[in-house]
């Protein structure tokens, strides 16, 4: 049932096109959320997945081994006045803005957009998370965007491998259910991961919400692993261990 709603036919992977302008290549108006384009991919009905910083950084670690395992290519960028008053420094000490960084991956099966970034805003600044995600959602609504997944942790006493699901109608959480998720019932998720989701059900998106059971004291890459493999494997790609 879930591979009729999710798969397309086989078909080719396709050649990204590089586009000859950039939107505002200098200095970033931080007045408000900014989209910076790297270049214009070809996706045909792409499944969105976010990604970001959060509990264990399970998210972030899900995404990341996303990217690898589709060579994904970044493609846009987005900046805003909400992330955090820090910057990120290289190994050459040249330092940058926080940022979303969106990733294109034609693939076989599935094409995807990719969203991964550094931070979240502060948990207090409400309007803030409500904003980015309207602004994110708009972008992948742009995109044509089929499906709507977000990924996190979700806080446990001990460590397991087990992966939590909420989504925007009961036929969903029921597919991913019966893949091997728990319907993650009666409790909140917190910032984008959560917010994205519902925000998504109020445009009359398909969404699934797939949280990955961490202690969260510090980066999980178990539980990372965990989210990106059953994601995987919902889509009917098998993944090995020693990714």
């Amino acid at each position: 049932m879930l591979k009729q709603t999710l798969l397309k036919p086989f078909r080719k992977p396709k050649t990204f096109i590089i586009a000859v302008d950039f939107i505002e290549r200098g200095q970033p108006n931080m007045d408000k959320p900014h989209f910076r384009l790297i270049f214009t991919p070809i996706l045909e009905s792409p499944i969105f997945v976010q990604g970001l910083p959060g509990f264990g950084n399970v998210g972030k670690i899900a995404a990341h081994l996303l990217i690898k395992f589709c060579g994904a290519k970044p493609f846009a960028e987005l900046y805003a006045p909400y992330f955090p008053d820090y910057v990120s420094v290289d190994s050459n000490g040249v330092c940058r803005l926080p940022k979303y960084e969106f990733y294109a991956a034609p693939m076989e099966k599935n094409d995807f957009l990719i969203l991964t970034g550094d931070t979240q805003p502060s948990f207090e600044d409400v309007v803030a998370h409500y904003e980015l995600c309207g602004e994110i959602l708009e972008f992948a609504i742009k995109h044509n965007c089929s499906l709507i997944i977000t990924m996190g942790g979700i806080p446990t006493a001990e460590n397991t491998s087990q992966v939590y699901v909420a989504a925007t109608s009961p036929r969903l959480a029921m597919e991913f259910m019966e893949k091997g998720a728990i319907i993650y019932s009666k409790g909140r998720i917190a910032g984008a991961t959560g917010l994205m989701l519902a925000m998504a059900k109020e445009q009359g998106l398909d969404g699934v919400c797939l949280l990955g059971a961490t202690t969260g004291f510090k980066a999980d890459r178990g539980a990372g692993f965990a989210v990106f493999k059953f994601l995987m494997k919902a889509l009917g790609n098998e993944v090995k261990e020693g990714l």
